[in-house]
């Protein structure tokens, strides 16, 4: 039994390895030149808790995005064979409430205590399995003076502390990698676009030449491209979808200055501070890094990295934008930074209004997951966390039958 893999983003490479596993020979279908180099390393790589999602307060998200953040440290331990507490994390992020969020601080912070309550019961027999963070400690919003110290009250109506943390998406993509590199059961084929599926076979173009393969299963793992191919099998979204072009900036942090905290700034069009250990440094501030919008069924192919002036101007927008709130990177503005790179990709979830609506499907990001028809599997995991979990959901289920 073969199964196509289209696409080798985290999605992809995750499913490719479950069903790999699982005793399934993949190929593994990628458009670029190399597996996990696009959307899966331009992003802060947090791995979401639920705690963003205050404008869901039916807490379906916070449950959808617990049950793929308490998957994703066991599976990188089973398929990478490292302890999950060795991989490079984030310090843990503040969550800020900004003075001009669309929630209250009374509104945020009894979120947070439902959250908390939710998240306890649901890592109450995997305590560990969150990067090995205690993640059912209480949460704690910070007095007064800790706020003046690191954030500019003017801005900021309140500061609470949570377990929420990133992994560093190079060092992941790496390890992920050279694990898919090196399985036996996992052919990739580089710089193969995919142009059309269905639940027997799968259609592609390399230098410049049309093929269509039979598959005993189809594995739709495509980012940007996920709705064109689904189209092309008979499926249609069935409701407006959004692709939204974010850039994030990163580099270095100065030896000698004070480091940001990891922080996190809701509700609305803000942005966030990543800080890892190792003076990595990540921000990214809604109204300078995303810079385009589609709800074409195929956005633009848009590039990885914005060009000179434009990323020059993205770059100080993004620090002054940030700066503005967050103390300790007022002393960068305008300073040449370390290391320094400009990336992104597309955002891709359900909705036809921007986040500055408080009312947008954006908002959410419960309804997604792994999308059967006979042989044809398509996965719509809304957010990195919960390509894991979706990936062991997808090769179950194709194990079990699916597909054949």
């Amino acid at each position: 039994m073969t199964v196509a893999v289209l696409g080798a983003g985290l999605q992809g490479c995750c499913t490719a390895l479950a069903l790999a596993e699982r005793g399934i020979d993949v190929v593994l279908f990628e458009r670029a030149g190399a597996v996990l180099s696009r959307t899966a390393i331009a992003n802060e790589g947090k791995i979401h808790l639920g705690w963003m999602y205050a404008a869901d307060p039916s807490l379906a998200t916070a449950r959808t995005m617990m049950r793929g953040a308490l998957a994703f440290a066991p599976f990188l331990e089973r398929y990478l064979g490292i302890e999950a507490a060795r991989l490079p994390t984030s310090f843990p992020a503040a969550y800020v409430v900004h003075r001009d969020s669309q929630h209250s601080v009374a509104e945020v912070g009894g979120y947070f205590a439902a959250m908390h309550d939710l998240l306890r019961t649901a890592s109450a027999a995997r305590p560990h399995a969150y990067f090995g963070r205690d993640v059912a400690a209480p949460v704690r919003r910070w007095s007064d003076a800790e706020l003046d110290a690191a954030f500019d009250p003017r801005h900021v109506a309140a500061v609470f502390d949570t377990p929420e943390v990133a992994i560093d998406p190079v060092d992941l993509a790496r390890r992920l990698g050279a694990v898919i590199a090196t399985h036996p059961r996992i052919e990739i084929r580089l710089g193969h676009e995919v142009t059309a599926a269905d639940d027997g076979s799968v259609a592609t173009v390399a230098e410049g030449r049309t093929r269509r393969e039979p598959f005993a299963a189809i594995v739709n793992a495509l980012w940007e491209s996920r709705l064109a191919i689904d189209a092309t099998a008979g499926i249609g979204a069935g409701r407006p979808w959004l692709y939204r072009l974010k850039y994030g900036v990163g580099f270095k942090w100065p030896a000698g200055l004070p480091r940001p905290p990891s922080a996190t700034i809701v509700s609305g069009p803000f942005g966030e501070v990543v800080s890892y250990p190792d003076a990595t440094t990540y921000l990214t501030w809604y109204p300078s890094c995303v810079t385009e919008m589609s709800s074409e069924m195929q956005p633009p192919y848009w590039p990885a990295s914005p060009e000179g002036a434009a990323g020059r101007s993205m770059v100080a927008g993004t620090v002054d934008g940030l700066a503005a709130i967050v103390r300790a990177l007022a002393p960068i503005r305008g300073a040449e930074l370390d290391g320094l790179w400009i990336k992104g990709g597309p955002i891709v979830a359900w909705g036809n209004t921007d986040i500055d609506d408080p009312r947008s499907e954006l908002h959410n990001r419960y309804d997604i997951g792994v999308h059967s028809q006979g042989g044809y599997h398509s996965i719509d995991p809304g957010k990195l966390t919960m390509a894991p979990l979706f990936a062991e959901v997808c090769a179950s289920r194709i194990a079990q039958g699916g597909g054949q």
